[in-house]
């Protein structure tokens, strides 16, 4: 039954859910179950369990889902590009979220990392990644930027502008070194995203254009201290349709074979930004199928041009962490709106202790995700439920849309999925609020990836603090 004819507040794409306890295996970690209790374990670790050791709200990582991710994507696109004759390296894409143990995760499964600031460079170089295996991104890379990616022997600089070829160049010889980029190209591929994610249409601040990427090209062959090595696009993120990156693979590599006539063009680099499942009704893409077709028309392209087949990068990030994450609350309040008017009807708000300090993109892009009772079940009817938080907005939703028993109740504890990625790497200490934990759980052991940043923590930052409350 859809959730309407129950609820006339309900979305058409909501379901009324048979079971408000039931775990759908395509939004929640690979780990995720109920215990004989009822009550939602992660890794083999209780919910409850996990909030007394680290707190609420928490965010948690299920360790094994996520390095079982980064394996099958390597393996999905080695097998379909080795396939037609091509190399593929992976870079995990920072952005989504890194810690020092996950980028060693990564690591550990052959993949390598793309970092977009000197913050992001220095983790992942605090984790022990070979620099070689590291590219470096960023549309506003400062000269120390480059300076310390360069002196660390970072394998691949991505170039946002023609601007930045000139700076890179004296950098790099300067270092007496010869540094390896790609030129990010917008290749006018509009992703089916929402308009803040889509980057690679023509009027954003990314990327150049096809006429703009010649002049780079030549001005990169030109210098005795840059040395071209591909080409990059990135379209956007969290894209359902594998037809946006086929076509984004046409168009760069009917330039490349272009640029072949002057010289080697031995990489191309076609981003990630595969999307995931939110909502049970999502249709995330198979990421071998993915693969597959992306591969086939690379290698049509290159049969039509008459061209080499080059080695391939991709920078998968969502698509890995985002699904092993899982976020969890403690209810503080709750009560019911009834909405007047033709298509009015009731909707129970339950209140959390986070809200859009730890998870942003409800309130920035509209996103939605689901919820479930994490500490016990129940068999009390279903209700529509908007799960919000305690920030000083209107907007500070967490969970716009979904069905919780209606006996929810104050201490009751949530966990809303596929939370790994962006959540904490975009959270905010909004109104004073403690910043959330990232726990690590697998084979009924957790640990703490980084610790919880508190009010002492934030209070140490006021240069007028004397690490005490005044009387």
């Amino acid at each position: 039954m859809h959730a309407s004819e129950n609820a006339p507040l309900a979305p058409d794409w909501l379901e009324l859910p048979s079971d408000t306890a039931a775990l759908d295996e395509g939004v929640w970690p690979v780990t995720a179950r109920r215990n004989g209790s009822g009550e939602l374990e992660l890794g083999g670790v209780a919910a409850s369990e996990l909030l007394a050791a680290h707190g609420s709200p928490l965010y948690v990582i299920d360790e094994q889902d996520a390095r079982g991710r980064a394996t099958e994507t390597l393996a999905a696109f080695t097998d379909a590009f080795g396939a037609i004759g091509a190399e593929v390296e992976l870079h995990y894409a920072s952005k989504a979220l890194v810690t020092i143990d996950i980028a060693r995760w990564m690591a550990e499964s052959g993949i390598g990392l793309d970092v977009a600031s000197g913050g992001e460079l220095e983790v992942a170089l605090a984790a022990g990644i070979d620099p070689a295996k590291i590219g470096m991104h960023g549309n506003n890379k400062s000269r120390a930027e480059l300076e310390r990616a360069v002196s660390a022997g970072v394998g691949c600089i991505i170039i946002d502008s023609l601007g930045e070829i000139e700076l890179l160049a004296d950098v790099a010889a300067s270092l007496g070194r010869v540094q390896r980029v790609m030129v990010r190209i917008n290749v006018g591929i509009h992703a089916s995203t929402h308009d803040y994610l889509a980057t690679s249409h023509e009027d954003q601040k990314f990327g150049l254009t096809r006429e703009a990427a010649l002049d780079a090209v030549a001005s990169i062959r030109a210098s005795a201290s840059l040395e071209l090595l591909g080409l990059h696009s990135h379209i956007g993120s969290s894209i359902y349709e594998s037809e946006g990156f086929g076509a984004a693979a046409a168009r760069l590599m009917m330039l490349r074979a272009q640029l072949l006539a002057d010289g080697p063009v031995p990489e191309v680099n076609l981003g990630g930004g595969f999307g995931i499942n939110y909502l049970p009704s999502d249709q995330a893409p198979d990421i071998r199928e993915l693969a597959r077709g992306i591969a086939a028309e690379v290698q049509r392209v290159c049969e039509e041009t008459a061209s080499s087949v080059p080695r391939f990068v991709f920078e998968p990030g969502r698509s890995i962490v985002g699904p092993a994450g899982v976020t969890l609350y403690t209810v503080g309040s709750t009560k019911t709106v009834t909405v007047p008017g033709e298509s009015g009807g009731e909707r129970d708000y339950i209140a959390v202790d986070g809200g859009m300090s730890d998870n942003i993109r409800p309130a920035l892009y509209g996103a939605d995700y689901c919820v479930r009772l994490a500490n016990r079940v129940s068999d009390a009817a279903p209700r529509l439920v908007r799960v919000v938080g305690k920030h000083c907005e209107s907007g500070d939703i967490v969970v716009n849309h979904d069905y919780l028993p209606g006996d929810v109740t104050v201490g009751d504890l949530l966990a809303v999925p596929a939370t790994g990625a962006y959540g904490w790497s975009m959270a905010s200490n909004y109104n004073y609020l403690e910043r959330p934990a990232i726990a690590a759980v697998r084979d009924g052991v957790a640990r703490v990836l980084v610790r919880r940043v508190t009010i002492e923590d934030l209070l140490a930052y006021d240069a007028a603090w004397n690490g005490k409350a005044s009387s």
